[in-house]
């Protein structure tokens, strides 16, 4: 399994994984037009063809032996930029009667763009077929790679949105109970809308003042800060990281949105550069290799396993068929990272 950027090639995969993404997973909607946008863009962004601020990096988990694409994850350089990028902030207010000798703290949402300017790493999705050896880990990890070897590239804060909390038939207490009552259409339709970007009737829709969380039904209270039983594998990696949550929320169906400085993630204060060689087919190789190696070129940028770490002189050794999977050279240059 090898990551590397989309190209222009991989439309019709990249329309089957659409396909199988589920309700929530806004980012990736099954729609030819968009996601051909969607490629052009990315395609862009990796040769450096558009400014750095706007670029979109796209990256897809290709199985070698089949040439199928196992998942894909992205990054957006800043998000707000283009369109607001709208969240609900989740506040307090305290009431007090020193009369009647009551005091009352109420949770609140405040409609929000505090994040505009921010990274987002984005668009994580693995099909069922490949959720086993560490390809999670490998799609999740390898952007931050990415960001390590081009920090330059990138702000100082990033962010990451969580699909929030659906029941088996697909509802979301949080829409049914607040988002259906100023957006009249069904979840789907306003899901699909903000996934082609067509996100203006948000801030034209949605009321400017806080909502009071008390007036909602106990089961959209509880979908505050959740999410789809699907996306906690993505949690539980991004929060091992140091992504944390911080209060905000998706407006649609409530999900946490979990950020940090990029500076304090840990793959990329602990990920560095080593010289590379190469041996021979027979090299010695663990059960469970704990080391991800990436290459350094931007456009030509490649992710994956390897069989071993680096000597004490920051040289790592490779098989010809891990230098040919991550295209690298004797002499050349990786990016390591223990996990």
């Amino acid at each position: 399994m090898r990551l590397r950027p989309i190209a222009y090639d991989d439309i019709a995969e990249l329309r089957a994984l659409a396909q199988e993404t589920g309700v929530g997973f806004t980012s990736l909607p099954d729609s030819q037009e968009f996601l051909s946008a969607k490629i052009d863009k990315a395609v862009a962004a990796f040769e450096a063809r558009v400014p750095p601020e706007e670029r979109l990096y796209f990256f897809v988990l290709e199985d070698e032996t089949s040439g199928e694409l196992a998942g894909c994850c992205a990054i957006e350089a800043e998000v707000g930029r283009e369109t607001p990028f709208y969240h609900y902030r989740v506040g307090k207010l305290a009431h007090s009667s020193v009369q009647l000798d009551l005091h009352r703290t109420i949770d609140t949402l405040f409609l929000s763009s505090d994040h505009t300017g921010d990274a987002e790493v984005a668009s994580l999705f693995l099909r069922p077929a490949y959720r086993r050896d560490r390809n999670g880990t490998l799609l999740s990890k390898a952007r931050w790679l990415f960001m390590a070897e081009f920090r330059e590239c990138f702000p100082d804060k990033v962010l990451a949105e969580m699909r929030g909390a659906f029941s088996a038939d697909g509802v979301n207490p949080f829409w049914e109970s607040l988002g259906s009552h100023f957006f009249p259409m069904e979840f789907k339709r306003a899901d699909q809308l903000t996934g082609l970007g067509q996100k203006s009737f948000i801030g034209e829709l949605m009321p400017k003042y806080p909502i009071y969380t008390p007036f909602l039904p106990q089961a959209a209270r509880d979908c505050i800060g959740q999410v789809h039983e699907h996306t906690r594998p993505a949690l539980e990696m991004l929060k091992k990281e140091g992504l944390r949550w911080e209060g905000y929320i998706d407006i649609f169906d409530g999900g946490p949105t979990v950020e940090a400085y990029i500076d304090d993630v840990r793959a990329i204060r602990h990920s560095h550069c080593v010289s590379v060689e190469i041996g021979d087919a027979g090299l010695e190789q663990s059960e469970r290799p704990g080391w991800l190696a990436a290459s350094t070129g931007m456009a030509d940028f490649r992710c994956s396993w390897i069989g071993r770490g680096p000597s004490d002189d920051g040289v790592v050794t490779l098989t010809p068929r891990e230098a040919a999977r991550l295209g690298v050279g004797s002499g050349g240059r990786l990016r390591l990272l223990e996990t």
